[in-house]
């Protein structure tokens, strides 16, 4: 299981931006398959946007044109910048990853980290 570490997280108003980061253990990282998840109060953990080692990526509809994925290997770093935020976008942030694939559904993770929360709200 990869060890992570996300930041970047807070409180801002709506229409405001964020750019989260996560930083992970391993050696071979530049292989691995990286995802955000987000996970809002009494709802299910839900994949948000996802990068391969070929750097391809993929959001879910309700992200689109507003979030975006990118991946630093030589830091083995993902961002997560969140731009035109809305209070919907409320929950807390978690990355995660696998060599090659992510898995099909969150719950197939062995473990996660902290988390990173961000709140939109006026």
């Amino acid at each position: 299981q990869v060890q992570v570490a996300e930041s970047g997280g807070g409180l801002v108003q709506p229409g405001e931006s964020l750019r989260l980061s996560c930083t992970a253990s391993p050696v071979t990282f530049s292989l691995y398959a990286m995802g955000w998840y987000r996970q809002a109060p009494g709802k299910e953990r839900e994949l948000v946007a996802s990068i391969t080692r070929d750097r391809m990526t993929n959001y879910v509809d309700f992200v689109k044109g507003r979030f975006f994925i990118s991946r630093d290997n030589t830091k083995k770093t993902i961002y997560l910048q969140m731009n035109s935020l809305k209070p919907e976008d409320t929950a807390t942030y978690y990355c995660n990853g696998r060599p090659l694939s992510l898995p099909n559904s969150p719950t197939d993770f062995g473990s996660w980290g902290q988390g990173t929360q961000v709140i939109v709200s006026s």
